[in-house]
């Protein structure tokens, strides 16, 4: 896993150094690309390529697409008009460094940039590259990413029942993540059978994780999580914790692990380290 991060860090820095670009706007985009984060999403997608035996250079266009569109929403998400954070990752958010015109410009740059990148990529077909940006763009947008958010806003201030709190993780963090592994997939040329199952354990792991967020939220280290604790109760958010109290959030996360594994091992593929990452998003402490 840290030699796909190495990998994936060194391609996007030398990828934003190459623009033709202001300054001001390179160093916002960098300075949240390069704030710590797991790159979770990239090293997903480079391991299902590795479960297939690829040549991980394959997929780095997409690894790197997929982190600045991750990124790009992390820059938005901070803004005084979202969540009003002041700390992402243990430094001040971008919007708190570079102000918010220029936070939302490094954001809607990253944004347009990764499906630049997706489209002028040298190492796949023209087909694959075209069923990559589909997929990113509906990952993403209003039928993923961008419209999880819109409903997580939508339930800030009222009780979520459990249907609605799924829906909006399954769409702001399981999307990104489906994509992921299922882009791994397209460019290793999976089955339809395998992209259901690797869609499925995506799915499972994005509600595995945002359910460690919400655990986190509550019992996690400050000087770990790099914001603050509570977060969520100070902006009024329904969480697994409150709906399921801790010790039902906990159980409904091993089942989510439990069934994520369950997937993988019907691909019948190298699963190891995409087990090993399973294990880590269940068990992290930040």
């Amino acid at each position: 896993m840290s030699a796909h991060r190495d990998v994936v860090e060194k391609e996007m820095n030398k990828k934003i150094s190459g623009l033709a670009a202001p300054e001001i706007m390179k160093e916002a985009m960098t300075y949240s690309l390069q704030a710590g984060g797991k790159r979770l999403r990239p090293i997903l997608l480079l391991a299902t390529l590795s479960a297939y035996g690829e040549k991980l250079g394959k997929g780095l266009a997409a690894a790197c697409a997929l982190e600045m569109i991750h990124t790009y929403s992390l820059i938005h998400d901070d803004l005084p008009s979202m969540d009003n954070d002041d700390l992402r990752r243990g430094k001040p958010t971008n919007h708190k460094v570079f102000g918010e015109a220029f936070a939302i410009l490094a954001g809607d740059a990253l944004l347009t940039y990764s499906f630049q990148i997706l489209a002028a990529d040298e190492e796949n077909t023209p087909e694959i590259k075209i069923r990559l940006v589909e997929l990113l763009s509906k990952c993403s947008g209003a039928e993923g990413m961008v419209g999880g958010q819109a409903a997580d806003l939508q339930g800030e201030n009222r009780s979520l029942t459990l249907e609605e709190l799924e829906y909006i993780h399954l769409n702001k963090t399981g999307k990104l993540l489906m994509f992921s592994v299922v882009a791994g997939a397209i460019i290793a040329g999976a089955s339809s059978k395998e992209l259901q199952l690797f869609e499925a354990f995506a799915l499972h792991l994005g509600l595995a994780f945002q359910i460690q967020d919400d655990i986190l939220d509550i019992e996690g280290d400050v000087s770990k999580i790099g914001k603050p604790i509570g977060s969520d109760t100070t902006n009024h958010k329904s969480t697994y914790p409150a709906l399921l109290t801790m010790d039902g959030a906990k159980e409904k996360l091993k089942e989510h692990v439990a069934e994520a594994k369950k997937m993988l091992a019907q691909t019948r593929l190298d699963i190891g380290l995409l087990e090993e990452i399973t294990d880590l998003v269940a068990q992290r402490d930040h």
